[in-house]
């Protein structure tokens, strides 16, 4: 019989309404992302944290009113130092509501969502090159196209998840494997080469890159210069990676496929373009990636229009 290492634990208590699901949704990539799974009531994720692989398991004791947090893994003790800012502790909303009672066009609807999903935090994973991967993967393609890429990826170069972890889980490679991946990998994963060039050379910025998480919240605005300077990262980029490492409830993904629709339509009852939806979301500056999600989760999307947008698949095997 294989002994499981006792894990190390941590009970943390937030200060409000939190939703752990809800939370740390968008760190998931797809349906079977080997680097997240929800069991029953628990949450997985794996992180290469700064000093080596670790595994999470989050749950909520409700008599407790308190989050449960267990670790494996060299990054144990870190995954749970910084449990509370990824599950949201340092997002404050408290004059979100105000803020939106005067925010003109839509307002209500705005509202409606804040209360009817009271437990959404903006929570911040202190890992900037681990939210860069998977947002270029999904630059200018469909999402199934990207978590397939990011699948193949992970399966190939990540390591097994320390711990008792979901039978798949893998952990995010180093930086150093990132730069070290043939091209025929790349094609076989179906990233093309302008999506691998981006990685590759954003790997050997990885430490600069971090060192902006330092700061918290205040190193949203040096990590979007930081990012942007790199070829191949832009606007939409660099919103996805700081809304994710950094908690940045400001950062609007301009260029986003789908997020001017959704605001056009529940605001207004009309589809927007990029500069009618930044019109809508002026009035709510210093939460403006706050109400994109809002709006997303509520369900306010326009109906279809035409064809899906295709998966490409290039691969050759």
């Amino acid at each position: 019989m294989t002994r499981v290492a006792t894990p190390l634990e941590r009970h943390w208590r937030p200060d409000g309404p939190l939703d752990v699901t809800l939370t740390l949704s968008p760190l998931r990539r797809g349906a079977h992302d080997p680097t997240w799974r929800a069991e029953g009531c628990a949450v997985w994720r794996t992180c290469r944290t700064p000093y080596g692989p670790g595994t999470l398991r989050v749950t909520v004791d409700a008599r407790e009113r308190a989050v449960r947090g267990q670790a494996w893994g060299p990054g144990a003790e870190w995954l749970l130092e910084t449990l509370p800012a990824m599950l949201g502790a340092d997002d404050d909303a408290a004059a979100f509501p105000a803020l939106a009672r005067n925010a003109g066009n839509g307002a209500e609807v705005v509202l409606r969502a804040h209360r009817s999903h009271p437990g959404l935090r903006i929570g911040r994973t202190m890992r900037v090159f681990e939210a860069l991967v998977p947002a270029v993967l999904e630059q200018k393609v469909v999402g199934r196209e990207a978590w397939r890429a990011w699948r193949w990826l992970l399966r190939r170069y990540g390591e097994p998840a320390p711990g008792p972890a979901p039978e798949g889980m893998r952990v995010f490679p180093e930086p150093e494997v990132w730069r070290k991946i043939p091209s025929w990998d790349w094609h076989r994963a179906g990233a093309e080469a302008v999506r691998a060039r981006t990685i590759v050379n954003a790997a050997r910025h990885a430490d600069r890159l971090e060192a902006t998480a330092e700061a918290g919240r205040d190193g949203s605005a040096a990590a979007d210069r930081l990012l942007r300077a790199l070829p191949g990262i832009g606007v939409w980029t660099s919103a996805e990676i700081r809304q994710r490492a950094h908690g940045d409830p400001d950062a609007v993904s301009v260029g986003d496929y789908h997020i001017p629709g959704i605001v056009g339509w529940a605001l207004t009852g009309r589809r927007t373009d990029d500069e009618g939806m930044l019109a809508l979301l002026a009035p709510y500056r210093g939460h403006r990636y706050r109400v994109t999600r809002l709006l997303e989760i509520a369900g306010h999307r326009p109906p279809p229009r035409g064809p899906r947008m295709p998966a490409r698949d290039y691969r050759s095997f």
